[in-house]
């Protein structure tokens, strides 16, 4: 399954915030959203599941497997998330449920998009918990999140995301919130599952040292415009942009690996 965004138009109230944003997600591929905060990175995402805030508008297109996602009903987006499309939001501390235990949480997903019983959702929830390499899983998946590090609450969100399988996961910022060695943690799991599943990958963060670890082909975003669009390699290697080259600079040095995937 593959993803095309095409002229993608945001806008909030007066305000354009995305600005004819396009570009292809092909099957399997791994494409990194690069930008500063408020380049319209996390908006994008937003709107490929139809998850934007009140008063926030998308036109444009953005077709999934060929079907248009915009102007569709949410009843159908809602079949889509998490089953087709899956979403690691930044900080997992507000994406989860405070009252609910971890693996009632990852649990959900599977009963709702696969009928499954709950003694059987229950058990893939200790099966995902370990898969996302949690210690411990059939105690962890009792525990709620606030007894949980951030790393190990990041990883529930994967689980969560990753449960139904879905053929595309969109990552926004997983790793912002975590110190440098868990981070490093985190993209190599990522990686791994994303090989396991043979899923597609979009990719979103401020850092292009994070995005090589990731991701073979970078959309750098500004102001709600594409400013470059290549593969990591060259974005590394030769930037075009002062937006690029400036993100270069700023690369996290203690995840630089100029001999990285990309």
């Amino acid at each position: 399954m593959s993803l095309q965004v095409q002229d993608l138009v945001i806008e909030i109230g007066d305000r354009r915030v995305v600005d004819g944003v396009s570009f292809s997600v092909p099957d399997g591929a791994r494409v990194g959203l690069i930008g500063e905060s408020g380049s319209g990175k996390s908006l994008t995402a937003l709107a490929i599941l139809g998850l934007l805030p009140d008063g926030a508008t998308a036109t444009g297109s953005i077709r999934w497997n060929g079907r248009e996602l915009i102007g569709l009903p949410d009843r159908d987006l809602a079949r889509l998330r998490g089953d087709e499309i899956g979403i690691v939001f930044q900080e997992p501390r507000t994406a989860l449920n405070p009252i609910r235990t971890v693996g009632r949480q990852i649990a959900e997903s599977i009963r709702i998009h696969e009928n499954a019983s709950k003694k059987d959702a229950a058990a893939r929830a200790i099966a995902e918990a370990a898969r996302v390499a949690l210690p411990d899983p059939e105690r962890i998946v009792a525990r709620y999140p606030h007894q949980l590090s951030g790393g190990q609450r990041q990883r529930v969100a994967i689980a969560m995301a990753l449960a139904c399988r879905p053929r595309l996961l969109i990552a926004d910022e997983p790793t912002t919130a975590l110190d440098v060695t868990i981070q490093a943690e985190i993209l190599e799991l990522m990686h791994s599952l994303a090989d396991d599943d043979g899923m597609s990958l979009i990719f979103i963060t401020h850092d292009l040292a994070v995005l090589s670890q990731i991701a073979t082909h970078g959309i750098v975003l500004e102001h709600g415009r594409v400013v470059e669009d290549a593969p990591v390699a060259t974005l590394l290697s030769a930037p075009a942009s002062p937006v690029t080259q400036g993100l270069l600079r700023d690369a996290t040095a203690t995840l630089w690996r100029p001999e990285g995937r990309a």
